[in-house]
């Protein structure tokens, strides 16, 4: 049985991850700041910051895969990529596998292009955001090569505000932005979070940044 441990267990991402595990038997932790309004049978909940380095450390120790499935908002605003690069520093060290839930906008539109963090496309309002995510993929690229990792983007049009139907299926790329015929990069959380499990039940991508869409 894989040991999986997810932190931000309970945010949009982490809780549709957390779902699809433990339905597929995983025995599955999930790391938050405050308890879930809906827990998943089986699940183990745990509450604390992962500012706080004691937390940081248990959490670590208690799974095979470790995702961070947070984001560079509120309290953790500017210190995200300190959290993950700590986070990674110790999964090396456990030798287990580490995950990060990034953004579309660490892809990039081509091969060798800058990433859209960079081209001046994102909102303002998200840029700060986006930049943040960027960098912890671009720290993950530069860890100890002891260090088993993935960095995976969902597709442009994800999230709580566009949820989305569950279809069971998805199309995986690199760390270039994909899109279907009509141009629309699109998926529903649930179909990312099948995407993130199976990357975990048969791991694909070792140290690399891949993409999830329709």
């Amino acid at each position: 049985m894989t040991r999986l441990t997810v932190i931000g267990g309970t945010g949009y991402t982490g809780a549709a991850i957390v779902r699809e595990a433990a339905a597929r038997g995983f025995e599955v932790t999930a790391y938050s700041r405050s308890e879930p309004t809906e827990p998943v049978p089986g699940v183990r909940y745990e509450q604390g910051s992962m500012l706080d380095e004691a937390s940081r450390v248990k959490a670590v120790g208690t799974g095979e895969v470790i995702i961070s499935a947070l984001a560079p908002r509120g309290d953790l605003e500017g210190k995200l990529g300190g959290v993950d690069a700590h986070l990674a520093e110790l999964a090396g060290l456990s030798g287990v596998r580490f995950g990060v839930i990034g953004g579309f906008s660490s892809l990039r539109p081509q091969a060798g292009a800058p990433r859209f963090t960079d081209s001046g496309e994102v909102p303002p309002q998200f840029a700060a955001e986006a930049k943040e995510m960027a960098d912890i993929a671009d720290a993950l690229a530069a860890a100890p090569e002891s260090l088993d990792w993935f960095f995976v983007s969902p597709a442009a049009e994800y999230g709580s505000y566009a949820p989305g139907e569950a279809t069971g299926n998805y199309r995986l790329g690199g760390d270039v932005a994909f899109f279907d015929e009509a141009g629309k990069s699109a998926l529903s959380g649930a179909d990312f979070a099948k995407a993130v499990v199976d990357e975990v039940q048969n791991p694909k991508h070792h140290r690399a940044h891949f993409s999830v869409a329709y």
